[in-house]
């Protein structure tokens, strides 16, 4: 059965999902992070899009952008083969790394934009990952209280007020409203299994057994520890599993 067309938007303007295939780890380290970042940047360049929101999160990646010159599939299209061309050769891999159709939804009033963006900025927050959104480096949240990157700002702070200082206040003030309105998701919310789990904590800690993350030093630890939790396991499931403790997990 042949695909549903796209919805086209009258804005001009997406919310955007590109998720590892098989729900895999597509930034294993800072540095990947930071090369989609940049590919973002080079190709907003080109493609002459602008981006009003990004979260980064382990095995997905929310984008609120706008097409202008070129249509939103080839920017996506660009953009992915760019990232996966550097990830292959970085980590000396063969393959597909997203998944073969990303989602998108429409974004056509401001109201919905809005929505868009606090839900965008929250998901770290609402995976437990950290307890204030500023601290989440991994989004453009900072950029728009500290210093721009890649993110076109003024056209979202002029819809909170025409005066920067006050736009500021209250973009954040915004943000610590908890969201009404469901957005574009993943759909993972749902319990993972214990057989599912454990090829993920396996696959991601390069280990045979879950329980030989406690073999590892602290540091690499707690960096895959952050990644499985990334992914969709509970702290209750990643310490029954791994036999760390619940209280190390909870910090993370």
């Amino acid at each position: 059965m042949p695909r549903a067309a796209r919805m086209r938007s009258k804005t001009g303007i997406y919310h955007i999902i590109l998720r590892g295939i098989n729900k895999q780890t597509i930034f294993e380290d800072e540095e990947d992070k930071e090369r989609f970042i940049q590919t973002l940047g080079e190709y907003k360049e080109k493609s002459e899009y602008k981006i009003y929101a990004y979260c980064m999160m382990g095995n997905h990646i929310h984008i609120l952008m706008k097409e202008e010159k070129e249509d939103l599939g080839i920017i996506i299209k660009r953009i992915g083969a760019s990232y996966v061309y550097w990830y292959n050769w970085k980590y000396d891999r063969t393959g597909h790394l997203f998944q073969d159709r990303y989602k998108s939804e429409v974004v056509e009033d401001n109201k919905y934009l809005l929505t868009a963006l606090r839900y965008i900025h929250q998901n770290p927050l609402k995976a437990g990952i950290v307890k204030g959104i500023q601290e989440y480096k991994w989004s453009s949240y900072t950029e728009y209280i500290g210093k721009e990157k890649i993110i076109d700002i003024d056209f979202i702070l002029d819809i909170f007020n025409n005066d920067r200082k006050r736009a500021i206040s209250q973009f954040e003030e915004f943000h610590k409203e908890e969201g009404i309105i469901g957005c574009l998701d993943i759909d993972e919310k749902r319990r993972i299994k214990d057989v599912e789990a454990i090829e993920i904590i396996k696959n991601t800690c390069n280990i045979i057994h879950c329980i030989d993350i406690q073999k590892v030093n602290k540091v690499d630890r707690d960096k895959y520890l952050k990644i499985i939790k990334e992914q969709g396991l509970s702290t209750r499931q990643i310490a029954r599993l791994t036999g760390i403790s619940r209280g190390i997990v909870l910090k993370l």
